[in-house]
């Protein structure tokens, strides 16, 4: 079965860190580009990071920049989202999904995560 699997959300105060993974079984992540975003309860679905499917070219969000880091251990298959000083408003589901990185910057992709949730609240 193709599929991302993201892990590492919770419940977390302002301020707080958390390092989302998105793992792929029965496919190879290195071909691909990987897009994180996320959705808050009655807002759309917002891209917050993108990296090249090498990992040598990253793209955030304004609302995230200086803030969360993508990377990626191809060796191991997965993406990791690193995401610090967290503040109330990154309170959402976070999806990983993987494609071409022109298609996942229009939220299109081949291959979707299922999304964890992430709060920050004291």
């Amino acid at each position: 079965q193709l599929q991302l699997v993201e892990s590492g959300g919770g419940l977390v105060q302002p301020g707080g860190s958390l390092r989302l993974s998105c793992a792929a079984s029965g496919f190879t992540l290195r071909h691909y580009a990987i897009g994180w975003f996320r959705q808050a309860p009655g807002k759309g679905r917002e891209g917050v990071s993108y990296i090249s499917h090498s990992g040598d070219s990253t793209n955030y969000a304004d609302s995230v920049k200086g803030r969360f880091t993508s990377s990626r251990d191809n060796a191991k298959n997965t993406v990791y989202l690193q995401m610090n000083s967290l503040k109330p408003e990154d309170t959402a589901v976070y999806y990983c999904a993987a494609g071409s990185m022109d298609r996942l910057l229009r939220s299109i992709a081949d291959y979707w995560g299922q999304g964890t949730q992430v709060t920050v609240s004291s």
